[in-house]
């Protein structure tokens, strides 16, 4: 490349490119008296032919020769260094160029879920109604949830939700269930996760078999009743009324949710060893009448129902079993403040207001690791949820009825955004929030918070009373007196 092409490429007003081209110039020239010299040299008469003439004259002439030939060479390193540092810095000055080459030679970086542009509220919510609905035979299922594979989610605002969960260690996850009448929820566990349920409509029967006790724990839960299965526990849920049952269930885990059916595990294993693990009549041949469907089963509806069942019953077990896997929250306690009701399932250190019956399931919760906390708010019409913020638990909401406004702050994070039913929002642990009904209807909340151990919160307006007036002064910039308008202001 010519030094006219070199100044053309890198603009004709660089400094820097200039004393490059000057410099190289200068190399070509030590190069052209170098080989001159050389030429020169070779038609010097040669020591040889030198009779006459001092031979101090013939020494003289090689060192001024190999003089020469040093100092062009030492000038040739020179300038290659010179050449070689103002080219970085050509190349520092034109990142563009870089960035091309990367592209050309390495192909475009994987897009990241914050670059795509959705607005910052879909890292606390989710329009759970509109996602994707998982249909079986006997029911449907929605998620609210982190997946591995991105092309799993549905949009990029379900995605960012789930990355959320996900990226905070929320140990949560949502899902709506409905079940027809007769529908069956089949046995199954969860390999990474407790499970939490509230039933929003209907009555189910459920059944639970845990490690603890070799026995089935049975029971029936209504609407407005709380289930609980502890990791790892086989249980079922079968809609036993006529209308359709709707529940809302909360997992404890912000990975994706590992689960088992019963059927898929009895199909993936080996019949011979099915047959020497039952010992049916039969054997192998018995176990081999079993057929699995081509159709999911996880919601379990055959329509011959009638021709398989024979002999339905109900069972229910004693009182002091269920109520480790069971809590009644519409009959509960009431928490009235203003602007609303609180009622929660809770475990407290303090069991003293609690029945025998709501200790138990406190004590089981507290057993258990990662165990959540459910709750129902209601806030009055136009009433507000004051600003708080929880020490030690993440939490999620699902809108059950009404209409509202979402206000959250964390570090370095604000947002502000309308809820309806059917949407799912998260606060992560230490977020202040608040909430407030926007309708004429009340706002009705179903709640979970990610600890077995006692919800620790603080109000704002309690941090504030506490707080010295003379210190808020100073932070504000306003005149000390003037917190005393604040009801039950600091005095200290």
């Amino acid at each position: 490349m010519t030094g006219q092409e070199l100044s053309g490429f890198f603009g004709r007003n660089d400094f820097g490119v200039h004393l490059l081209l000057r410099l190289l110039l200068l190399r070509s020239s030590c190069q052209m008296d170098n080989q001159t010299l050389e030429m020169d040299g070779e038609d010097l008469p040669r020591p040889s032919r030198v009779k006459e003439g001092p031979k101090k004259e013939v020494q003289k002439m090689k060192w001024s020769l190999l003089k020469v030939f040093l100092m062009c060479l030492l000038a040739c390193v020179v300038t290659t260094t010179l050449g070689v540092l103002i080219l970085s810095l050509v190349y520092l000055k034109n990142p563009l160029y870089l960035q091309v080459v990367d592209l050309k030679t390495e192909g475009p970086p994987s897009p990241k879920p914050e670059e795509n542009n959705v607005d910052i509220k879909f890292q606390f919510l989710n329009h759970l109604q509109t996602s994707k609905v998982h249909r079986y035979p006997g029911g449907e299922i929605q998620w609210g949830r982190f997946r591995e594979d991105l092309g799993q989610y549905d949009s990029p605002q379900e995605m960012t939700f789930g990355q959320s969960l996900n990226r905070r260690r929320s140990k949560m996850t949502f899902a709506t269930l409905k079940i027809k009448s007769r529908g069956l929820r089949v046995p199954h566990w969860h390999f990474n996760a407790n499970e939490h349920g509230y039933v929003l409509q209907g009555s189910v029967w459920v059944g639970v078999i845990s490690s603890e006790d070799p026995t089935v724990t049975t029971y029936t839960v209504s609407a407005g009743q709380v289930f609980f299965f502890p990791r790892n526990t086989v249980h079922w849920l079968k809609n036993v009324g006529l209308q359709d049952c709707v529940l809302l269930l909360f997992f404890s885990t912000h990975h994706e949710l590992q689960t088992m059916d019963v059927d898929d595990a009895f199909f993936s294993t080996p019949e011979d060893i099915v047959a020497r693990a039952f010992k049916p009549r039969g054997g192998v041949n018995f176990i081999r009448t079993f057929k699995k469907q081509l159709e999911d089963q996880a919601v379990n509806l055959p329509p011959n129902l009638d021709l398989l069942l024979h002999n339905v019953t109900y069972g229910q077990s004693p009182a002091e079993k269920v109520w480790r896997y069971f809590y009644d929250l519409q009959g509960s306690a009431t928490f009235p403040f203003p602007g609303g009701l609180f009622q929660w399932a809770p475990y407290q250190r303090d069991t003293t207001t609690f029945t025998h019956l709501e200790k138990i399931f406190s004590d089981s919760l507290n057993t258990h690791e990662d165990t959540l906390t459910l709750a129902t708010l209601r806030i009055f019409s136009n009433s507000l949820g004051q600003p708080h913020y929880h020490f030690n638990a993440n939490e999620m909401g699902y809108v059950v009825s009404g209409c509202g406004e979402v206000g959250l702050i964390l570090s370095g994070v604000s947002s502000n955004f309308n809820i309806a039913i059917g949407d799912v929002f998260f606060f992560p642990v230490g977020t202040q929030h608040y909430i407030k009904s926007t309708c004429e209807e009340d706002l009705l909340l179903l709640l979970a918070y990610s600890t077995g151990e006692q919800l620790e919160t603080l109000r704002m307006k309690d941090y504030f009373r506490l707080t010295v007036d003379h210190i808020l002064a100073q932070l504000f910039w306003k005149d000390q007196k003037d917190f005393q308008n604040f009801s039950g202001s600091s005095q200290k």
